[in-house]
């Protein structure tokens, strides 16, 4: 039995669930880079010396890219996620990640952009799509009482790479380049640099995740009271039998309203703040640090709070509030800084809770049993307000240019668009009903699957015996703490990076 199989990680019945949330962080911390790729923009223009406008178009795509392959990738390998295990999928996310980020400073080094679309954008993306959804589904199933918290701590990480990836690559592009006016020339030893810290990080992780025994359970924790709350299924689905279903399809829409709402912000917020109120860049870019913070934020306080108010509930207040926010910004937010500020936070604070609460929703809708894979069918999703939410904004703009238009009128109508886009995404939140039990699969699949983590954990916990059970316990304690001390400690470096930006906001 190899150390990266299944089989390997089923935890013993014993075993303390809070060594595992490091473990879904430290991946998610580091493909979460992907929401900083903006930083490298600018000297990707210099170094391969395009014109601001024709560059802006081309290296804009390779994030574009990597985003369509996070979809494309997690919907095709979400199943064989689920069957190979946490472990192994990890490996394989950081062995992507890691090759598209050397292939990409490739790229640069040789001067040929095309191998950093195929290194960041596709290999890369791939890396992105397995990563993202990896973690997701053990999370759940180590906080069966509390799997709206679970998915936040796990995807809180991806908003939260960001934070740490953007001053860190700057810091480190100017160390290479031989200062901030030589950012251009440091990109390579930066991605070089990048590469091998994920490599560490993501190994980490990859020891420390373990699946739970299939008698293992929270203290005090019921499932038959779990499964007794609206829209909650006593049974499980798999991922061909979920797509089948209206109630995934509604879901669907449900998250693509929400992120092309959500895009419609983050696409534009720089220009949009400057163009409305005319504030430095510097000021600009504060508002984007402290868009940031939100969205991490709201990806753990919205979705733990999904625990309590019901996923259906949560979502009719992502996308109720939304359009509520949408319809300040557009009227008193057009003269007012403060409503303006205020109201994109809550906004983007929704988009960042909507990716994160929509696992627990599937998991509330079909079930643990391919809860992963179900997830990365429905991040197709994400995928396509990737490409529909820039296109809204990007073209309202250009038009509202060519009539003439100027500041905060160049935004509007995509902000009136994008209302609609939260109206339709409300009604099919509204229309989602309790899953029919003719789309569970049969008892007797599920049980033969915990039967055989049963024996696995078995024969793990033998093996362990014959080298010493207590020293492996106790190594794999250490590197639990360790790794969290990991992601605590970067958590904190992006956060006061970012606020220390963000005082350009009221100083600038």
């Amino acid at each position: 039995m190899s150390v990266l199989d299944r089989d390997a990680i089923v935890a013993p019945v014993r075993f303390n669930r809070w060594l595992i949330p490091p473990a879904a962080l430290a991946i998610h911390l580091s493909i979460g880079q992907v929401y900083a790729f903006s930083v490298f923009k600018a000297p990707l223009i210099e170094h391969f010396g395009y014109s601001e406008g024709q560059g802006e178009v081309a290296t804009g795509w390779i994030f574009s890219l990597a985003i369509a392959m996070l979809g494309i990738s997690s919907a095709i390998a979400g199943t064989w996620v689920e069957r190979v295990g946490p472990r192994m999928s990890m490996v394989t996310s950081g062995t992507f990640w890691v090759v598209g980020f050397a292939v990409a400073a490739l790229g640069v080094a040789t001067g040929q952009l095309w191998l950093v679309y195929l290194g960041y954008g596709v290999i890369g993306g791939i890396g992105l799509g397995i990563g993202y959804i990896s973690p997701v589904s053990t999370l759940m199933k180590w906080f069966p009482d509390r799997p709206g918290l679970s998915t936040g701590l796990a995807i809180m990480g991806f908003g939260g790479g960001a934070l740490i990836a953007s001053p860190a690559s700057n810091a480190l592009m100017a160390a290479y380049g031989g200062g901030v006016e030589h950012l251009a020339d440091g990109i390579t030893g930066t991605f070089l640099t990048l590469a091998v810290i994920y490599l560490v990080v993501i190994a980490l992780g990859a020891y420390v995740i373990r699946l739970p025994h299939p008698d293992w359970k929270p203290a005090g924790f019921d499932p038959a009271r779990a499964t007794a709350k609206p829209l909650q299924s006593a049974g499980d689905v798999s991922a061909r039998g979920a797509v089948r279903t209206p109630q995934f399809w509604l879901l669907w829409v449900v998250l693509f309203a929400n992120v092309t709402a959500g895009i419609g912000i983050l696409e534009s917020a720089s220009p949009m703040i400057q163009a409305s109120f005319g504030i430095t860049a510097v000021a600009a870019g504060g508002f984007v640090g402290l868009l940031s913070i939100f969205n991490m934020g709201g990806r753990f306080v919205w979705s733990t709070a999904s625990d309590y108010l019901g996923r259906k509930n949560t979502y009719i207040l992502y996308l109720g509030v939304g359009i509520l926010m949408y319809l300040l910004l557009v009227t008193v937010g057009s003269h007012a800084l403060a409503i303006f500020v205020i109201s994109a936070l809550v906004i983007i604070s929704f988009y960042g809770g909507g990716f994160a609460t929509v696992p627990a929703y599937l998991k509330d809708l079909f079930g643990v049993y391919q809860v992963g894979a179900i997830h990365g069918r429905l991040l197709t999703a994400w995928s396509a307000a990737g490409i529909v939410g820039p296109l809204i904004v990007n073209s309202v703009v250009e038009t509202q240019k060519t009539a003439g238009l100027e500041g905060f009128a160049l935004y509007r109508l995509a902000l009136v668009i994008m209302i609609g886009v939260l109206a339709v995404g409300l009604v099919a939140n509204l229309l989602i009903r309790a899953l029919d039990p003719r789309h569970f699969e049969g008892p007797d699949v599920v049980a033969k699957k915990a039967e055989h983590d049963r024996e696995a954990a078995a024969r793990a916990s033998s093996a362990r015996h014959g080298e010493d059970g207590r020293a492996t316990s106790a190594v794999h304690t250490v590197v639990a703490g360790v790794l969290a001390l990991v992601v605590v400690a970067g958590l904190l470096y992006g956060v006061v990076q970012t606020l220390v930006k963000a005082a350009g906001l009221f100083t600038g």
